[in-house]
Protein backbone atom coordinates (compact mmCIF):
# COMPACT_ATOMS: atom_id res chain seq x y z
CA UNK A 1 0.00 0.00 0.00
CA UNK A 2 1.41 3.61 -0.83
CA UNK A 3 1.12 5.97 1.65
CA UNK A 4 0.35 9.81 1.07
CA UNK A 5 3.09 12.23 1.01
CA UNK A 6 3.29 15.20 2.51
CA UNK A 7 1.45 18.53 0.89
CA UNK A 8 -0.48 15.93 -1.06
CA UNK A 9 -4.90 16.10 -0.65
CA UNK A 10 -4.65 13.24 1.15
CA UNK A 11 -2.39 14.01 3.85
CA UNK A 12 -4.04 17.02 4.22
CA UNK A 13 -6.19 18.51 7.10
CA UNK A 14 -9.34 17.64 5.79
CA UNK A 15 -9.25 14.45 4.87
CA UNK A 16 -7.16 13.58 7.96
CA UNK A 17 -9.74 14.94 9.80
CA UNK A 18 -12.80 12.83 7.51
CA UNK A 19 -10.36 10.01 8.64
CA UNK A 20 -10.20 10.87 12.59
CA UNK A 21 -6.44 11.00 12.49
CA UNK A 22 -5.16 13.89 14.05
CA UNK A 23 -4.93 17.61 12.59
CA UNK A 24 -3.48 20.58 13.04
CA UNK A 25 -6.49 22.37 13.57
CA UNK A 26 -10.35 21.95 12.74
CA UNK A 27 -10.95 22.07 8.89
CA UNK A 28 -13.66 24.34 7.44
CA UNK A 29 -15.16 24.21 3.96
CA UNK A 30 -18.78 25.31 3.18
CA UNK A 31 -21.74 23.42 1.37
CA UNK A 32 -22.57 25.54 -1.31
CA UNK A 33 -19.33 27.90 -1.15
CA UNK A 34 -18.70 27.56 -4.96
CA UNK A 35 -21.11 29.80 -6.56
CA UNK A 36 -24.21 31.38 -4.89
CA UNK A 37 -23.12 34.42 -2.39
CA UNK A 38 -20.26 35.52 -4.61
CA UNK A 39 -20.36 38.75 -7.09
CA UNK A 40 -17.84 36.97 -9.21
CA UNK A 41 -20.33 33.84 -9.87
CA UNK A 42 -22.83 35.88 -11.51
CA UNK A 43 -20.82 37.81 -13.44
CA UNK A 44 -19.46 34.54 -15.04
CA UNK A 45 -22.93 32.71 -15.29
CA UNK A 46 -24.56 35.72 -16.40
CA UNK A 47 -26.71 34.80 -19.83
CA UNK A 48 -25.56 30.88 -19.62
CA UNK A 49 -28.46 28.26 -17.84
CA UNK A 50 -27.38 26.79 -14.76
CA UNK A 51 -26.96 23.12 -16.12
CA UNK A 52 -25.00 24.34 -19.07
CA UNK A 53 -22.41 25.95 -17.38
CA UNK A 54 -22.00 22.23 -15.17
CA UNK A 55 -21.49 21.08 -18.66
CA UNK A 56 -18.20 23.26 -19.10
CA UNK A 57 -15.24 22.46 -17.61
CA UNK A 58 -13.29 25.99 -18.20
CA UNK A 59 -16.80 27.35 -16.12
CA UNK A 60 -16.78 24.59 -13.74
CA UNK A 61 -12.88 25.11 -12.67
CA UNK A 62 -13.25 28.77 -12.70
CA UNK A 63 -16.48 28.88 -10.25
CA UNK A 64 -14.94 25.77 -8.14
CA UNK A 65 -12.01 27.93 -7.24
CA UNK A 66 -13.52 31.22 -6.81
CA UNK A 67 -14.54 30.49 -2.97
CA UNK A 68 -10.88 29.72 -2.35
CA UNK A 69 -9.20 33.28 -3.75
CA UNK A 70 -11.36 34.82 -1.13
CA UNK A 71 -11.39 32.25 1.48
CA UNK A 72 -8.41 30.05 3.56
CA UNK A 73 -10.61 27.26 3.32
CA UNK A 74 -9.75 23.61 3.63
CA UNK A 75 -11.42 21.87 0.46
CA UNK A 76 -12.83 23.03 -2.99
CA UNK A 77 -15.90 21.15 -3.84
CA UNK A 78 -17.09 20.59 -7.25
CA UNK A 79 -19.20 22.97 -9.15
CA UNK A 80 -21.92 21.21 -10.55
CA UNK A 81 -26.04 20.15 -9.73
CA UNK A 82 -27.06 16.81 -8.35
CA UNK A 83 -29.52 16.60 -11.64
CA UNK A 84 -26.78 16.72 -13.94
CA UNK A 85 -26.42 12.92 -14.37
CA UNK A 86 -29.85 12.78 -14.45
CA UNK A 87 -30.52 14.74 -17.88
CA UNK A 88 -27.18 13.02 -18.55
CA UNK A 89 -28.75 9.46 -19.57
CA UNK A 90 -31.84 11.42 -20.90
CA UNK A 91 -34.19 12.85 -18.31
CA UNK A 92 -36.09 15.71 -19.46
CA UNK A 93 -35.11 17.55 -15.98
CA UNK A 94 -34.14 21.71 -16.35
CA UNK A 95 -33.49 23.85 -13.37
CA UNK A 96 -35.76 27.04 -13.59
CA UNK A 97 -34.77 30.02 -12.14
CA UNK A 98 -36.84 30.62 -8.62
CA UNK A 99 -38.23 26.89 -8.68
CA UNK A 100 -35.38 24.39 -9.20
CA UNK A 101 -35.43 21.18 -11.29
CA UNK A 102 -38.78 20.47 -12.93
CA UNK A 103 -39.49 17.10 -14.65
CA UNK A 104 -41.22 16.91 -17.61
CA UNK A 105 -42.82 13.31 -17.78
CA UNK A 106 -42.85 12.79 -14.02
CA UNK A 107 -42.23 9.08 -13.17
CA UNK A 108 -45.54 7.07 -12.31
CA UNK A 109 -45.28 3.76 -13.75
CA UNK A 110 -42.61 0.78 -14.24
CA UNK A 111 -42.36 1.79 -17.61
CA UNK A 112 -41.06 5.30 -16.71
CA UNK A 113 -38.06 3.57 -14.52
CA UNK A 114 -36.92 1.79 -17.56
CA UNK A 115 -35.85 4.96 -19.03
CA UNK A 116 -33.18 5.19 -16.57
CA UNK A 117 -30.05 3.74 -18.10
CA UNK A 118 -27.30 3.45 -15.96
CA UNK A 119 -24.91 6.19 -16.37
CA UNK A 120 -21.57 5.58 -18.30
CA UNK A 121 -18.49 7.44 -18.18
CA UNK A 122 -18.59 8.79 -22.22
CA UNK A 123 -21.91 10.40 -20.44
CA UNK A 124 -20.45 12.90 -18.53
CA UNK A 125 -17.22 13.86 -20.46
CA UNK A 126 -16.97 17.62 -19.05
CA UNK A 127 -16.84 15.85 -15.84
CA UNK A 128 -13.56 14.21 -15.98
CA UNK A 129 -12.10 17.07 -17.70
CA UNK A 130 -13.06 19.57 -15.10
CA UNK A 131 -11.74 17.31 -12.09
CA UNK A 132 -8.63 16.78 -14.27
CA UNK A 133 -7.92 20.34 -14.47
CA UNK A 134 -8.98 21.19 -10.88
CA UNK A 135 -6.86 18.77 -9.36
CA UNK A 136 -4.11 20.03 -11.64
CA UNK A 137 -4.95 24.03 -10.20
CA UNK A 138 -5.64 22.95 -6.17
CA UNK A 139 -1.82 21.43 -5.55
CA UNK A 140 -2.36 20.10 -1.79
CA UNK A 141 -6.21 21.38 -1.36
CA UNK A 142 -8.45 18.81 -1.69
CA UNK A 143 -11.41 18.36 -4.17
CA UNK A 144 -14.77 17.02 -3.00
CA UNK A 145 -17.41 15.54 -5.68
CA UNK A 146 -20.50 14.74 -5.00
CA UNK A 147 -24.26 13.28 -5.92
CA UNK A 148 -27.66 13.43 -5.02
CA UNK A 149 -28.36 10.70 -2.69
CA UNK A 150 -31.32 8.31 -4.27
CA UNK A 151 -34.57 9.32 -2.56
CA UNK A 152 -33.83 12.96 -3.06
CA UNK A 153 -33.74 12.48 -6.53
CA UNK A 154 -36.42 10.13 -6.60
CA UNK A 155 -38.11 12.73 -4.76
CA UNK A 156 -37.92 15.76 -7.81
CA UNK A 157 -38.55 12.35 -10.64
CA UNK A 158 -41.97 11.68 -8.96
CA UNK A 159 -42.91 14.89 -8.07
CA UNK A 160 -42.01 16.23 -11.32
CA UNK A 161 -40.52 19.42 -9.24
CA UNK A 162 -39.05 20.69 -5.71
CA UNK A 163 -41.88 19.80 -2.85
CA UNK A 164 -42.41 20.73 0.37
CA UNK A 165 -43.62 17.14 1.89
CA UNK A 166 -43.08 14.93 -0.48
CA UNK A 167 -46.48 13.07 -0.22
CA UNK A 168 -46.20 11.80 -3.93
CA UNK A 169 -43.07 10.08 -3.24
CA UNK A 170 -44.15 8.84 -0.12
CA UNK A 171 -46.89 7.31 -1.18
CA UNK A 172 -45.42 5.79 -4.02
CA UNK A 173 -42.99 3.74 -1.19
CA UNK A 174 -45.81 3.11 1.26
CA UNK A 175 -48.12 1.79 -1.29
CA UNK A 176 -46.11 0.38 -4.27
CA UNK A 177 -43.08 -0.83 -2.52
CA UNK A 178 -41.66 -3.15 -6.21
CA UNK A 179 -41.90 0.15 -7.98
CA UNK A 180 -39.90 2.05 -5.41
CA UNK A 181 -36.93 -0.53 -5.06
CA UNK A 182 -36.78 -0.62 -8.89
CA UNK A 183 -36.45 3.22 -9.09
CA UNK A 184 -34.46 3.28 -6.37
CA UNK A 185 -31.79 0.91 -7.64
CA UNK A 186 -31.90 2.81 -11.07
CA UNK A 187 -30.96 6.06 -9.28
CA UNK A 188 -28.27 3.98 -6.85
CA UNK A 189 -26.92 3.07 -10.07
CA UNK A 190 -26.57 6.55 -11.90
CA UNK A 191 -24.63 8.03 -8.40
CA UNK A 192 -22.69 5.13 -8.45
CA UNK A 193 -21.40 6.27 -12.20
CA UNK A 194 -21.19 9.82 -11.15
CA UNK A 195 -19.26 9.57 -8.15
CA UNK A 196 -17.07 6.70 -10.02
CA UNK A 197 -16.33 9.12 -12.49
CA UNK A 198 -15.52 11.89 -10.15
CA UNK A 199 -12.73 10.05 -8.06
CA UNK A 200 -11.53 8.58 -10.76
CA UNK A 201 -10.74 11.40 -12.63
CA UNK A 202 -8.80 12.81 -9.35
CA UNK A 203 -11.29 14.01 -6.75
CA UNK A 204 -10.07 13.69 -2.84
CA UNK A 205 -13.63 12.98 -1.18
CA UNK A 206 -16.94 12.61 -2.02
CA UNK A 207 -20.36 13.30 -0.19
CA UNK A 208 -23.67 12.04 -0.73
CA UNK A 209 -26.16 14.56 -0.49
CA UNK A 210 -29.52 13.61 0.27
CA UNK A 211 -30.70 16.59 1.11
CA UNK A 212 -34.54 15.57 1.60
CA UNK A 213 -34.19 12.58 3.33
CA UNK A 214 -34.80 13.71 6.35
CA UNK A 215 -38.96 13.27 5.83
CA UNK A 216 -38.62 9.25 6.40
CA UNK A 217 -39.27 7.57 10.08
CA UNK A 218 -36.12 5.70 10.85
CA UNK A 219 -37.97 2.82 9.85
CA UNK A 220 -38.70 3.60 6.50
CA UNK A 221 -35.16 4.74 5.58
CA UNK A 222 -34.34 0.95 7.23
CA UNK A 223 -36.41 -0.42 4.76
CA UNK A 224 -36.91 1.42 1.73
CA UNK A 225 -33.35 3.61 1.59
CA UNK A 226 -31.01 1.99 3.45
CA UNK A 227 -30.54 -0.93 1.35
CA UNK A 228 -29.79 1.14 -1.67
CA UNK A 229 -27.26 4.10 0.20
CA UNK A 230 -25.23 1.14 1.56
CA UNK A 231 -24.53 -0.10 -1.81
CA UNK A 232 -23.54 3.44 -3.01
CA UNK A 233 -20.75 3.73 -0.06
CA UNK A 234 -20.02 0.00 -0.36
CA UNK A 235 -19.00 0.48 -4.21
CA UNK A 236 -16.71 3.49 -3.35
CA UNK A 237 -15.15 1.30 -0.49
CA UNK A 238 -12.14 0.26 -2.85
CA UNK A 239 -11.22 3.97 -3.74
CA UNK A 240 -10.11 4.70 0.03
CA UNK A 241 -11.23 7.84 -0.46
CA UNK A 242 -13.21 9.83 2.47
CA UNK A 243 -17.30 9.32 2.11
CA UNK A 244 -19.33 11.69 3.71
CA UNK A 245 -23.25 11.24 3.78
CA UNK A 246 -25.49 14.25 4.32
CA UNK A 247 -29.54 14.92 4.70
CA UNK A 248 -31.33 17.79 6.01
CA UNK A 249 -33.54 17.31 9.26
CA UNK A 250 -31.88 13.71 9.68
CA UNK A 251 -31.51 14.07 13.63
CA UNK A 252 -33.51 10.64 14.21
CA UNK A 253 -32.16 9.17 11.18
CA UNK A 254 -28.15 9.73 12.02
CA UNK A 255 -27.36 6.36 13.20
CA UNK A 256 -29.04 4.90 10.26
CA UNK A 257 -27.13 7.54 7.86
CA UNK A 258 -23.49 6.33 10.36
CA UNK A 259 -24.90 2.11 9.54
CA UNK A 260 -25.14 3.00 5.68
CA UNK A 261 -21.14 3.19 5.58
CA UNK A 262 -20.00 6.82 5.25
CA UNK A 263 -17.23 7.40 6.58
CA UNK A 264 -18.27 10.94 7.90
CA UNK A 265 -22.10 12.07 9.10
CA UNK A 266 -23.10 15.43 7.83
CA UNK A 267 -25.24 17.39 10.48
CA UNK A 268 -27.79 20.20 10.35
CA UNK A 269 -28.19 22.64 13.44
CA UNK A 270 -30.76 21.20 14.70
CA UNK A 271 -29.32 18.56 16.95
CA UNK A 272 -26.38 19.28 19.37
CA UNK A 273 -23.01 18.43 17.60
CA UNK A 274 -21.46 15.99 20.34
CA UNK A 275 -25.36 14.46 20.49
CA UNK A 276 -24.97 14.07 16.69
CA UNK A 277 -21.54 11.86 17.55
CA UNK A 278 -23.21 9.91 19.60
CA UNK A 279 -26.34 9.17 17.72
CA UNK A 280 -23.81 8.63 14.40
CA UNK A 281 -21.99 5.74 16.63
CA UNK A 282 -19.15 3.86 15.68
CA UNK A 283 -16.22 7.08 15.73
CA UNK A 284 -17.29 8.63 12.64
CA UNK A 285 -16.19 11.94 11.99
CA UNK A 286 -18.96 14.55 12.34
CA UNK A 287 -19.26 17.60 9.62
CA UNK A 288 -21.24 20.87 10.68
CA UNK A 289 -23.46 22.45 11.95
CA UNK A 290 -23.77 26.21 11.81
CA UNK A 291 -27.16 27.37 11.00
CA UNK A 292 -26.97 29.42 7.11
CA UNK A 293 -28.93 31.97 8.54
CA UNK A 294 -26.58 33.10 11.27
CA UNK A 295 -24.12 34.31 8.89
CA UNK A 296 -26.81 36.85 8.04
CA UNK A 297 -26.98 37.89 11.93
CA UNK A 298 -24.15 39.82 12.58
CA UNK A 299 -20.37 38.72 13.42
CA UNK A 300 -21.01 38.84 16.78
CA UNK A 301 -23.81 36.02 16.67
CA UNK A 302 -21.56 34.50 14.42
CA UNK A 303 -18.58 34.18 16.23
CA UNK A 304 -20.41 33.24 19.83
CA UNK A 305 -22.22 30.05 17.68
CA UNK A 306 -19.25 29.24 15.64
CA UNK A 307 -17.41 28.81 19.33
CA UNK A 308 -19.75 26.87 20.89
CA UNK A 309 -20.09 24.68 17.75
CA UNK A 310 -16.42 23.99 18.57
CA UNK A 311 -16.99 23.22 22.39
CA UNK A 312 -19.39 21.02 21.64
CA UNK A 313 -16.78 19.22 19.05
CA UNK A 314 -13.80 18.93 21.88
CA UNK A 315 -12.86 15.62 22.23
CA UNK A 316 -14.94 14.11 19.15
CA UNK A 317 -12.99 11.24 16.55
CA UNK A 318 -13.04 13.92 13.98
CA UNK A 319 -14.83 17.17 13.37
CA UNK A 320 -14.81 19.06 9.81
CA UNK A 321 -16.57 22.54 10.52
CA UNK A 322 -19.42 23.42 7.78
CA UNK A 323 -22.73 25.09 8.07
CA UNK A 324 -26.16 22.82 8.09
CA UNK A 325 -26.62 23.48 4.77
CA UNK A 326 -25.89 25.62 2.04
CA UNK A 327 -24.38 28.56 1.87
CA UNK A 328 -27.58 31.41 1.29
CA UNK A 329 -27.45 33.50 -1.63
CA UNK A 330 -27.76 36.84 0.45
CA UNK A 331 -24.92 35.82 2.50
CA UNK A 332 -21.58 38.53 2.79
CA UNK A 333 -18.49 36.92 1.92
CA UNK A 334 -16.77 38.84 4.15
CA UNK A 335 -18.41 37.07 6.63
CA UNK A 336 -17.65 33.57 5.53
CA UNK A 337 -13.76 34.52 5.47
CA UNK A 338 -13.87 35.73 8.80
CA UNK A 339 -15.47 32.55 10.00
CA UNK A 340 -12.92 30.43 8.48
CA UNK A 341 -9.91 32.40 10.05
CA UNK A 342 -11.79 31.84 13.58
CA UNK A 343 -12.28 28.04 13.30
CA UNK A 344 -8.50 27.90 12.33
CA UNK A 345 -7.33 30.23 15.11
CA UNK A 346 -9.74 28.76 17.75
CA UNK A 347 -8.71 25.39 17.06
CA UNK A 348 -4.65 25.58 16.02
CA UNK A 349 -2.94 23.11 18.64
Amino acid sequence: MTHPQPNQPQSSPFVRACRGEPVPYTPIWFMRQAGRSLPEYKRVREGIAMLDSCTRPELVTEITLQPLRRYDVDAAILYSDIVVPLRAVGVDVDIKPGIGPVVERPIRAMSDVARLRPLEPADVPFIGEAVKSLVGELGDKPLIGFAGGPFTLASYLVEGGPSKNHDRTKALMYGEPELWHALMSRLTDIAIGFLQAQIEAGASAVQLFDSWVGVVSPEDYRQSILPHTRRIFSSLAAFGVPRIHFGVGTGELLGLLGEAGADVVGVDWRIPLDEAARRAGGGKTVQGNLDPSVLLAGWDVVEARARAILDHAKGLPGHVFNLGHGVLPETDPDVLARLTDLVHEVTAR
